[in-house]
């Protein structure tokens, strides 16, 4: 009976008790339903519980949100239902092709088509040119479907993890991952960044041992490889029957039943008794499946210790708990090209990677000073979610959204954190692909999209809390390069990618170079402005030339130096009249503030609405120092005296008094260029250790350290910006493709004499 009053209160909510006369009659419905279902039940009690001076709409919420236990078993079971699930692989395992079966298997598609097909249609998810040409995905697609009762979000994830946030944010949307192999190639160069990419966050993850058809096919190889390569826990849960040409279907370990994939697209599953030849071997993985998982699960270890049967839903839920634990690796097997295998790997995913609840959220308070709090997932809790990426569409920017908590509701208002304006939501999509579905809510645990909505990657809507899904600083461009189109008709379009970029990557910057009128684009790195140059080309249709990249480098001062200047003009009519007296000195090492101006004139020497021009006129001055052009930072001015004229005195005349003053003294203030320094990673194999740090001191860096980690060793190092450009090649060439590093920005370092001599005189010859 509870199920039919809060079906029938559900009704009354939506109804929204515009029209009395049907409200009315909903509650009598409802009434005579609990009069006949419920002894000793009058009629009267419904009515009165809506009557009073509180009744209506609000009433009727509050009473309907008082439904705790209905609503929170209901909440439960609907995000149990949910999985937000990324495919990774190495380049030509198959992800495309197993993406494309799972969106068959779930009805999402009608028809199969291969990535370099006959037909020339080309896969649903089929990446763009540039990614296969780097061989990284650049651009995240996003799709859902439906297996059985549950919805399967799919995201493609980056293949790479370059130093650009919007990177991290569409890996952090993952609550699982499917870590597909090839059954020849088995655990390559890529399937070992992919794994360390989901260590790094903590993702649960499959694997999937795909192309079991092709000649020379051996998963145990694989699986051999994942424990000794990777240093995962992993043991098959299936068995192949055949391999090569004769391979034809696979066994659960876990039910120890047979299956075979026929069809024309494979959607037939016949099971069977296990073949008698294969039966011993079977049996044989089935005790090292439960022997794996005894040494990560006490309830199957306690069986295992025993030497008693482990039931399948005792084994089941250990490799659920174990996987969400990141502890275990199931291993699934088939072949997506010859559509075998998928819909046990669909099993799987549902059944043994996490749903929403399963995963621990954290955002940062901003009333707290960015610090960490935990967002449980209740869809009737405070709206949170995270914008993880932009995409201009045909309709204007489409807005990738993860909700984390609450709901989001199409005509809703809500608040962009970054920029503290309120925001109505004009369309909600589900994506798949490049189609859209519209979508009157999205609640905790969803995927969708948001067209209409004017925000950057990485933003945080909320219906109120302060908190935010990543950090609201942003690390300053280390790099830049000047681009320009090639031809003047490009213009449009190269704003237009220029604008779209900065949108996309907070750590993206467009600026103009005030004496040379270029377009200057500032990033984190080599790669990742070569990336945003070649997206224009593909995407925009502009063809760029580039200038030398050119490093960030910054100036400052080493000493203390008094000033005293007086600025004075006089050419008929008011003149100019303005002195300054004081000192300039370095800021403290561990200064977060770049320019500190201090006013120490005691009396009115100069009057105080002088004082603003005077600043303004030393902040503007820092912006380029005379020993190499870049800005001057860690400089305190300190004002100690000045004189003003009755007449001749004003604003402009202590702005430019300011500037001359800085000018006069910047020089025997010992002035010293600072240049970035990049905190870089690499992870190598061991054998080319030696090779990669002698190249570290070449290019006049500092090993910080040097660890081991199975066959590979990770170094940490200290290395100046400028060293580093074209490092990535160099690399592949010293480890034959096997090495990989990461490079964020540590700090600025003052150069050595010799490379500040080199800098002066380079700038004194551009000058000329």
């Amino acid at each position: 009976m509870a199920q039919v009053v809060v079906q029938r209160l559900r009704s009354l909510r939506s109804l929204r008790l515009q029209s009395v006369a049907s409200t009315e009659a909903l509650l009598g419905s409802l009434n005579e339903h609990i009069f006949e279902n419920t002894p000793g039940r009058t009629s009267a009690s419904l009515t009165s519980f809506f009557s009073g001076p509180q009744s209506g709409h609000w009433l009727l919420s509050r009473q309907y949100s008082s439904l705790p236990a209905q609503n929170e078993d209901t909440q439960e079971s609907d995000l149990s239902k949910i999985r937000n699930i990324g495919i990774s692989a190495h380049i030509d395992s198959g992800k495309t092709t197993l993406t494309e079966r799972i969106l068959f298997y779930t009805g999402r598609i009608h028809a199969i088509h291969e990535v370099r097909g006959k037909d020339g249609v080309g896969a649903k998810m089929d990446s763009m040119d540039l990614e296969r040409e780097k061989g990284i995905t650049i651009q995240s697609a996003a799709t859902f479907c439906k297996w059985k009762d549950t919805q399967i979000n799919i995201i493609d994830t980056p293949g790479h993890v370059d130093f650009t946030i919007e990177v991290e944010r569409a890996l952090r949307v993952l609550d699982g991952a499917i870590l597909v192999l090839c059954s020849v190639g088995g655990v390559q160069s890529q399937s070992i960044t992919v794994d360390r990419q989901m260590r790094r966050y903590d993702v649960p993850r499959l694997a999937f041992i795909n192309k079991l058809d092709r000649a020379g096919a051996d998963p145990f190889r694989v699986i051999k490889q994942l424990r000794e390569k990777l240093r995962l826990n992993a043991a098959a849960v299936q068995y192949p029957i055949g391999l090569e040409e004769s391979h034809t279907g696979v066994v659960d370990l876990i039910k120890m039943q047979a299956s075979k994939f026929s069809g024309p697209s494979g959607e037939t599953i016949e099971s069977f008794e296990i073949p008698h030849d294969i039966l011993g071997e079977c049996q044989a993985a089935r005790a090292e499946l439960i022997e794996r998982l005894a040494e990560v699960d006490d309830e199957v270890g306690e069986l295992f210790l025993m030497e008693e049967e482990v039931p399948e839903e005792v084994m089941t839920e250990a490799i659920r708990r174990s996987t969400i634990a990141l502890e275990f690796v199931p291993v699934f097997m088939g072949s997506a090209f010859k559509n075998k295998g998928v819909q046990s790997l669909l099993d799987g995913v549902t059944g043994y990677l996490p749903c929403p609840t399963d995963v621990k959220n954290e955002a940062l308070d901003l009333d707290k000073d960015e610090e960490k709090m935990v967002i449980p997932c209740d869809r009737n809790g405070p709206l949170v979610a995270l914008a993880f990426k932009l995409e201009e569409g045909k309709f204007g920017q489409l807005t990738y959204v993860r909700v984390y908590s609450g709901r989001l509701r199409k005509g809703e208002m809500i608040t962009n954190l970054s920029t503290g304006k309120k925001i109505k939501v004009p369309r909600l999509v589900r994506m798949h692909s490049d189609e859209l579905e519209d979508v009157q809510e999205a609640s905790a645990g969803d995927i969708v999209a948001m067209f209409g909505v004017d925000c950057s990657s990485g933003d945080t809507f909320t219906d109120g809390i302060r908190c935010a899904m990543t950090s609201m600083s942003v690390p300053d461009p280390v790099m830049s390069l000047a681009v320009s189109p090639q031809a003047r008709d490009q213009s449009s379009n190269f704003s237009k990618a220029l604008n779209r970029f900065q949108k996309e990557d907070p750590t993206f910057r467009v600026s103009q170079d005030k004496e040379s009128g270029e377009t200057i684009i500032s990033g984190m790195g080599e790669l990742h402005l070569e990336i945003y140059v070649e997206r224009m080309k593909r995407e925009y249709k502009v063809e760029c030339d580039v200038g030398k990249p050119r490093v960030n480098y910054r100036e400052t001062i080493t000493k203390k130096t008094p000033f005293d200047y007086l600025h004075k003009k006089q050419s008929g009519g008011q003149g100019q009249y303005g002195r300054v007296t004081g000192y300039i000195e370095p800021l403290p090492a561990d200064s977060k503030e770049k320019f500190v101006f201090e006013n120490g004139i005691i009396g009115n020497a100069i009057p105080p609405n002088y004082i603003p021009a005077v600043e303004k006129g030393f902040e503007e001055v820092t912006n380029s120092g005379s020993l190499i052009g870049h800005p001057v930072e860690g400089v305190k001015v300190v004002l100690t005296d000045g004189a003003a004229h009755a007449v001749d005195s004003s604003e402009l005349a202590f702005k430019l008094a300011a500037m001359y003053a800085f000018r006069s003294a910047y020089p025997d203030a010992s002035p010293t260029v600072l240049e970035p320094v990049m905190e870089v990673e690499i992870v190598v194999p061991s054998e080319f250790q030696g090779t990669v740090i002698g190249d570290i001191n070449r290019r006049k860096g500092v090993v910080v350290s040097s660890e081991q980690e199975g066959d590979d060793v990770i170094i940490l190092s200290h290395v100046p910006l400028n060293e580093m450009f074209g490092y990535s090649s160099s690399l592949r060439s010293f480890t034959q493709g096997k090495g990989e590093f990461q490079m964020t920005y540590l700090n600025h370092q003052m150069v050595t004499s010799d490379v500040l001599a080199e800098l002066t005189s380079h700038y004194k010859t551009i000058k000329k």
